[in-house]
């Protein structure tokens, strides 16, 4: 059997979730299917239970390397991938039975369309439905120049994408925790994007995910996203665009404060596009943890602040009354959380009404909020 979508699936210790992921896929109603398993040097027993899996569904294809991350796997199952479309999908996400019929249809009506992607529920490491779900907004409402920049975002797990046009922006790049981000900035110029509002799966929240793991991967994050933003901004403009070096990730890493992984990150900008980049991180930091399981520290504090002294005159109103919303919103956070000073520290005395406002009428908000976002990332509860 030919197979007309080929799904792909990095996997890295993964032992607990990768049967039931797996079977989510083998329970799609387009049965002809090749499923691609990288098992990225895995240390669990995932390779005998795929061992097992693969004895019993012959669409299982499990392809064994060292471990190289996350980048490196899924360019190595590309290069076994030969149907025109290829399906993503996450060692511990769960695709409802229709997911792949809905998206072929689509792209097979839309051929303008290179990707498509859906709303999908949220579920916590025990597979229990928290009661909410991802929607994003349709990836041509992208803007390269917002702040933070605004992504053409389709749920990684949940993407279904032609595969030529994968192969023409040269697949997957190391941007730091914004691998997904970055092509998708890189499809945009070979066609449509779109995400659909079915439901079409199970998108797993836990604490162990790469973003909510540390805020130490939060500001990887962060740096990673505005880089492919802004690798975007420099080809858009005819510009020799960004260099995304294996080994910056780990220097990121190393380095551990935003400070100095600004200075790595932004190394050979020009002062424009530094300060400009600058403000974009601090401004995706305030993004991010307003609701991952953990806030800003104080040399992040003391980062965001240095940016926000600038001001925000060059924004458009709009956008700076999301500045304004997201930085007074995280100074009273930090209050409610006891930490005051931070707080204080955070904001500028103009806006501290504000802040303080938020602070004395919603404390208690804020805390049932943050108790909520740790239980549904699996974070202890404080």
């Amino acid at each position: 059997m030919t197979a007309s979508i080929d799904v792909l699936i990095p996997a890295y210790n993964a032992a607990r979730t990768i049967r039931s992921a797996v079977d989510s896929i083998r329970a799609q109603t387009v049965r002809d299917i090749a499923i691609h398993v990288v098992d990225d040097g895995s240390t669990d027993d995932t390779a005998s239970v795929l061992a097992g899996m693969a004895q019993e569904e012959p669409r299982l294809r499990v392809h064994h390397k060292a471990n190289g991350g996350i980048v490196d796997a899924l360019n190595h199952g590309l290069s076994f991938c030969t149907a025109p479309l290829i399906a993503r999908h996450d060692a511990d996400d769960l695709a409802y039975p229709h997911r792949f019929a809905v998206q072929k249809a689509w792209l097979d009506a839309n051929p303008d369309a290179v990707a498509v992607g859906s709303a999908a529920r949220h579920i916590d490491a025990d597979d229990r439905p928290l009661g909410t779900s991802a929607r994003l907004l349709q990836p041509d409402q992208a803007d390269l120049f917002a702040v933070p920049a605004r992504e053409p975002y389709i749920i990684h797990p949940f993407l279904m994408v032609r595969r030529d046009a994968v192969e023409r922006v040269g697949g997957y790049r190391h941007a730091h925790h914004a691998e997904d981000a970055d092509l998708y900035w890189r499809l945009l110029g070979e066609g449509r994007l779109h995400n659909l509002p079915d439901v079409l799966g199970d998108y797993r929240m836990h604490a162990e995910s790469v973003t909510s793991k540390s805020i130490v991967n939060g500001r990887v994050a962060a740096i990673g996203s505005q880089l492919a933003a802004f690798s975007a901004r420099r080809r858009a403009a005819g510009r020799t665009d960004l260099v995304f070096a294996r080994t910056q990730q780990r220097e990121l890493e190393a380095a551990g404060a935003i400070a100095p992984m600004v200075e790595i990150a932004a190394a050979g900008m020009a002062a424009d596009e530094r300060v400009a980049f600058e403000e974009a991180v601090a401004g995706k930091l305030l993004e991010l943890t307003g609701y991952r399981p953990y806030e800003l520290d104080r040399g992040d504090v003391d980062f965001v602040r240095r940016v926000v002294d600038r001001g925000f005159a060059h924004l458009p109103a709009p956008a700076r009354g999301v500045q304004v919303r997201r930085l007074t919103g995280t100074g009273a956070r930090l209050a409610a959380g006891g930490r005051v000073a931070d707080g204080l520290a955070l904001v500028p005395a103009a806006l501290l009404p504000q802040m303080a406002a938020r602070w004395a009428i919603r404390a208690p908000v804020f805390r049932a909020l943050r108790a909520r976002m740790a239980r549904r990332h699996g974070a202890p509860v404080k």
